[in-house]
């Protein structure tokens, strides 16, 4: 199927998502797609934010565009939105739409999805809201700086995809965010942040849902604990200082997977940071990939 090979899977809240042979992952939590949308990335990275000023967003790796439906259902219909998401596989939105995944959110928001999907672009007086199709690597640069009151970045696992979570990228994906904005995701890898600490991010950990793990919640300020986030615990934030902390690097934002983790692991077996396995047989904690 072009670029994947997708095949249709159920969530837990009855919702679907598609599984992609390419990277061996569900495009959602299997707890609940819908679900996962609403409360991994929309609460958490709009609610903080003023109800009534015009917002920008950026969906990283839109998917099927469940981020951004769930984005459009949470504001208010009178609200201004602009809105970019990048994805490198068209097929992807025009497939959730053509089986009619989408059916989960109002007629009006199926609308714009299908939009979206077959066009890459809506607009109306309230809305501005584009598709950008290749790397995000590359379409990531045609967004203005400090453009987006939140951006919803969503990519395949890092172990799956380093391509789209090293430090480099992560760079250009945060030079895209507004002084008052936040950043969200489901990864609490200690290599992503680590990755944002090393960028001048302040971040957070945001609820776990249907597991152990919590997601990253980041922002350039760092007046106040943002909504349905808490500080990290001890031991988060003392993973970050061993190598599993060492980020993904990709100078030229040009190479593959393989190229990444191998640069890592080199990094790693130099490093003079504590090794990880021993600092988790110390304190018996799993619970965030690194």
């Amino acid at each position: 199927m072009g670029l994947d090979q997708l095949s249709l899977a159920a969530t837990a809240d009855g919702s679907f998502t598609f599984f992609s042979a390419t990277f061996q992952e569900h495009f959602h939590s299997n707890f609940g797609a819908k679900q996962e949308a609403e409360q991994k990335f929309i609460l958490p990275a709009l609610s903080p934010l003023p109800p009534s000023r015009p917002i920008c967003l950026i969906d990283f790796c839109y998917g099927l565009g469940y981020n951004t439906a769930a984005a459009l259902e949470y504001l208010a219909p009178e609200r201004q939105v602009c809105l970019i998401g990048l994805e490198n596989n068209l097929e992807v939105p025009q497939t959730a739409v053509r089986d009619r995944l989408i059916s989960i959110w109002q007629p009006p928001t199926q609308q714009i999805l299908s939009q979206l999907a077959h066009h890459q672009t809506y607009q109306t007086e309230q809305h501005d809201l584009q598709l950008l199709i290749g790397d995000a690597r590359q379409t990531i640069q045609q967004v203005p700086l400090a453009w987006a009151d939140a951006i919803f970045f969503d990519p395949f696992s890092p172990k799956r995809c380093p391509q789209l979570w090293t430090i480099d990228l992560l760079s250009l994906v945060s030079d895209r965010l507004k002084p008052q904005g936040y950043l969200v995701t489901y990864s609490c890898a200690a290599a992503v942040r680590s990755a944002l600490h090393t960028l001048g991010l302040h971040f957070w950990a945001t609820q776990p849902l249907g597991r152990k793990a919590p997601g990253t919640i980041a922002s350039w300020q760092n007046d106040a604990i943002p909504n349905r986030s808490q500080a990290l615990s001890e031991l988060e934030q003392e993973i970050l200082t061993t190598r599993a902390g060492i980020p993904y690097r990709d100078p030229q934002l040009q190479d593959p997977a393989a190229v990444i983790v191998q640069r890592r692991q080199a990094e790693q077996a130099t490093s003079k940071l504590r090794s990880t396995s021993n600092w988790l047989k110390q304190h018996l904690s799993g619970k965030c990939d690194p």
